[in-house]
């Protein structure tokens, strides 16, 4: 038997080659579809179910003041020195009682000069009116020039001038006698003494502090954290340590659009709500400024750190995670915007966007994608994100 030839062995090589790549190639694409199959793990976010302000503020007070409404200085419109008070600190005075008296010496100088001033004023214009008629009598009978007629009306009008002048300079020579007597312009009661008998004062100088009768305020000092939860017609409880069993309410009336420069806090005025006799002014307060619970949650404010803002194009959005059917703590991500209403120093506050208990995303808001699926994890220290 004739053995086989090359040309013949070579064609069955190829027969082997070929069975060899196609089934490795079988082997690759089975292990490229087990690997298309294989869903990617969740990734892992820092997240936190958010909740409405106001819960942590419902025990918490501040202190405060029992102040008057309305408290003006009262001083004398010009200078002089002070030759009687009427009143001391502690006094109740009415509207228009007299309180203090300045000399009035040089003022009722003023006022005789200014007076004697006028009556020659008043004589000149006599005069000046009875010669004006005399020329104009005599100038229809062609008696005297014209020249001489415009002479005379000519005086007439600058004695006329000077009349009204010195009755000006009288009636301000007779208010500044008035000026000598220090009247109160509202009913109140005397706060401060700032001036005594046989001082000279200055226009203007303050004399007493008058605390006006009337309304009274409650005055707290509001710190950052608890601003949230303050606003202009809100309602709050009033405890005064001097009168211990007692509540009063109060509603703000005023809230400082600024911090103060050195304690950085909000001054809040507060009006008592029928605050009686015994509420004496300078008296210490408790003020209970937190609104209840139900209010802030159907408010929809909300404090969130700082480092979950996003934004979406223009407007500021946080991530949040939705709930899906799969294990627990799984979720996928949502970008929604909000409406910051304040922007602290760590923390932002919004009133819009929100509902209660929706899981917001703290870390990382500039690495995730919208519909990624997530994974929550709690922050590794939660008092440092709590609201």
């Amino acid at each position: 038997m004739r053995p086989p030839t090359r040309r013949s062995a070579r064609p069955a090589r190829l027969r082997r080659a070929a069975s060899v790549l196609l089934l490795a190639g079988v082997v690759t694409l089975a292990a490229c579809s087990k690997k298309e199959a294989a869903a990617p793990a969740p990734r892992p976010v820092v997240a936190v179910a958010v909740h409405a302000d106001g819960s942590a503020m419902q025990s918490a007070s501040l202190p405060g003041e029992v102040q008057a409404r309305y408290s003006t200085p009262l001083s004398f419109r010009i200078a002089g020195k002070i030759l009687e008070r009427r009143v001391r600190l502690g006094d109740v005075v009415k509207s228009g009682q007299i309180v203090a008296k300045l000399d009035q010496a040089d003022a009722q100088k003023n006022a005789a000069s200014a007076d004697a001033q006028l009556a020659a004023a008043l004589h000149s214009l006599v005069y000046a009116k009875q010669q004006l008629d005399r020329d104009q009598a005599q100038a229809k009978e062609n008696l005297i020039a014209p020249a001489q007629l415009e002479q005379t009306t000519n005086a007439y009008a600058s004695a006329l001038a000077q009349r009204d002048q010195a009755a000006q300079q009288a009636a301000l020579a007779k208010d500044q006698l008035q000026y000598t007597t220090l009247a109160a312009d509202h009913a109140g009661v005397i706060t401060a003494e700032q001036a005594d008998t046989g001082q000279n004062v200055s226009a203007g100088q303050a004399v007493y502090n008058l605390a006006w009768s009337g309304d009274v305020d409650a005055v707290c000092d509001v710190p950052e954290s608890a601003l949230a939860s303050l606003s202009v017609g809100q309602t709050a409880n009033v405890t005064l340590a001097a009168l211990p069993g007692r509540k009063f309410t109060a509603r703000v009336r005023e809230l400082s659009p600024a911090a103060d420069p050195q304690s950085r806090t909000y001054r809040a005025k507060l009006t008592l709500d029928n605050p009686g006799p015994d509420v004496r002014l300078g008296m210490t307060a408790d003020i209970e400024l937190a609104a209840p619970t139900s209010t802030a949650a159907s408010t929809g404010v909300f404090t969130v750190p700082a480092t979950a803002l996003f934004h979406d194009g223009t407007q500021p959005a946080v991530w949040i995670v939705r709930a899906t059917d799969n294990a627990a703590g799984t979720g996928t991500l949502e970008l929604r915007r909000v409406s910051v209403t304040r922007y602290n120093e760590r923390t932002i506050v919004i009133a819009g966007g929100l509902k209660e208990g929706e899981r917001v995303v703290l870390q990382g808001v500039h690495t995730v994608t919208a519909g990624e699926k997530v994974h929550v994890i709690p922050p590794l220290h939660p008092e440092d994100f709590a609201s």
